[in-house]
C-alpha cells in the first residue's frame, strides 16, 4: 500500500512507542499539573506541529544531516537543552501558582506555551534521528511513491500520539484537582521547573546514536 510494509505491526509499534514516558509526555504532564487543561491542550497542539515538521524533515531527507554530522547535532542539541533548561529556571524564580488561578491562563499564555512545546520538539534532534530510523523500517526497498510513505506513516504516528497525549492531559487534570487542593499545591511550580530542567540535562547528555 502506497509503498509500505506490514502497516499493522507499525500501528502497534507506534503505540506502544506512543505510551513509553519520554520528553513529551513530561512536558505535558508538568504543563498540565502547574497550569491546568487549557495548557495542557496547547503543549500536545505545539509538539504534534513539531512533530509534523520531524515528519517533513524525515521524509525529505533534512533529518540525515543531522544523522551524518555531529556539529549540527550538537548545536540543536544546545539550543534545545539551554531552552529547557532556561524555561525550567524561569518556573522555579517566578511566582507560586497558587497565586495564580488555572483559568487565568489568558490567550497570550496559551500562545506562548503553544510555542514552547512547538520549539522543544523541533529543538530535540533525538527525534529527528528517531523518525528517520524507525520509519524507514516500514518502507518497502522497492517503493516508487517517493517521500509519500514517509508522510502517511509520521501522520499515522502522530495521530495515535496525540490522541494518547491529549488521554494524559484529562487524566492529569484529574489528578491536579486533587493535589490543589491538598498542601502539594504549594510545589506544582517547582515541579514542573524541575521536570523542565531535568529533560535539558538528559538532552545534553544525548548523542547522535539511536
Amino acid at each position: 500500500m502506497f509503498g509500505i510494509e506490514h502497516y499493522s505491526l507499525f500501528l502497534l509499534t507506534g503505540i506502544l512507542l506512543n505510551m513509553t514516558p519520554g520528553n513529551d509526555t513530561l512536558f505535558i504532564l508538568g504543563r498540565t499539573l502547574s497550569q491546568g487543561r487549557r495548557a495542557g491542550m496547547m503543549s500536545v497542539l505545539g509538539i504534534v506541529s513539531g512533530s509534523l515538521i520531524h515528519t517533513a524533515f524525515a521524509a525529505f531527507g533534512l533529518s540525515i544531516i543531522l544523522m551524518k554530522s555531529a556539529t549540527a547535532f550538537n548545536v540543536v542539541k544546545w539550543l534545545g537543552a539551554g531552552y529547557l533548561i532556561y524555561l525550567g529556571i524561569k518556573i522555579l524564580i517566578s511566582r507560586s501558582q497558587t497565586e495564580m488561578k488555572v483559568e487565568a491562563v489568558d490567550r497570550k499564555m496559551l500562545k506562548k506555551i503553544y510555542m514552547q512545546g512547538l520549539i522543544t520538539n523541533v529543538l530535540n534532534p533525538k527525534v529527528a534521528l528517531f523518525y528517520l530510523a524507525f520509519l524507514p523500517q516500514f518502507i518497502s526497498p522497492h517503493n516508487s511513491y517517493g517521500s509519500l510513505p514517509f508522510i502517511i506513516l509520521g501522520l499515522t504516528f502522530i495521530f495515535n500520539g496525540t490522541i494518547w497525549c491529549l488521554l494524559l492531559v484529562w487524566g492529569s487534570e484529574f489528578m491536579a484537582r486533587k493535589v490543589r487542593k491538598s498542601k502539594m499545591s504549594a510545589y506544582l511550580n517547582k515541579i514542573t521547573g524541575a521536570i523542565f530542567i531535568f529533560l535539558g540535562i538528559k538532552l545534553l547528555k544525548s548523542s547522535n546514536q539511536l
